[in-house]
């Protein structure tokens, strides 16, 4: 299984779902209204290291966070 969690603002509890990829978490959260203007702006990080490719893949245990933009001072 794989922990996603919702970092900042987004109001979502973690889940954990059995997928193999970022692709097919991305597939997973498709039809999420809350998280569809998230998705596009989010940064990506598994097991806390930034991603840029959602062909990234997944094993058992690892952490998918989504991370919002920020600003600040």
């Amino acid at each position: 299984m794989i922990k996603v969690e919702f970092l900042g603002p987004i109001k979502k509890e973690a889940v954990e779902v059995d997928i193999k990829s970022l692709a097919a978490l991305k597939e997973y959260f498709k039809d999420d209204e809350d998280l569809q203007d998230w998705l596009k702006i989010c940064a990506v990080s598994v097991n806390d290291k930034i991603v840029c490719s959602v062909d990234v893949p997944l094993k058992d245990g690892d952490k998918v966070s989504l991370l919002p933009p920020v600003c600040g001072g």
